[in-house]
């Protein structure tokens, strides 16, 4: 796929989406990332025989040794993941046609109708595809690190407020 192809990819899964009345994808920046670094990481495997689902489960704990370095290297906090889904395709030549009928008419199109999902990344490199879907709930935000300290550390800082609040209304 060129640069601009997964922008068509993008555009197709939402006309198909459209079609089943599910609200469009949109691009998510930390999702892209590690649809990108997925791919990269299995781009020197052969390609399995034409139909094989690789990997249709839940989760976002795919059989990578390294997975929770790539989930760091894109700034991600694990803990947002697990409600995420990964669903790699290796078409020889990335023909487009065949990518996108690898996603919508196997068992990956049930993640694609299900209105859960909101946000995509897409990563591609040699005859691998990668969509990485992140859902409309925490553990599928594809948050990062530095988000969810600063949400406990605003809570935090906020129940010290309160205490502090009732104590100076005590004294007066």
């Amino acid at each position: 796929m060129k640069p601009d192809e997964e922008d068509h990819l993008l555009s197709a899964f939402n006309s198909y989406r459209q079609t089943l009345g599910v609200p469009p994808l949109t691009k998510h920046d930390k999702a892209g990332c590690l649809a990108d670094e997925i791919a990269e990481n299995i781009e020197n495997r052969p390609c399995p025989p034409a139909g094989t689902i690789i990997s249709a489960a839940p989760g976002l704990q795919p059989q990578l040794d390294n997975y929770p370095d790539l989930v760091k290297k894109c700034g991600i906090d694990i803990n947002t993941t697990q409600d995420g889904v990964i669903l790699p395709v290796c078409v020889p030549k990335r023909v487009a046609t065949l990518v996108l009928t690898n996603y919508t008419q196997s068992q990956y199109a049930r993640y694609l109708n299900n209105s859960r999902y909101n946000g995509i990344g897409i990563g591609k490199e040699d005859d691998w595809t990668v969509v990485v879907l992140a859902s409309n709930t925490p553990a599928g935000s594809f948050a990062s690190t530095a988000v969810c300290l600063c949400s406990v550390f605003s809570y935090h800082v906020l129940a010290v407020l309160m205490v502090l609040g009732m104590f100076l209304v005590v004294l007066n």
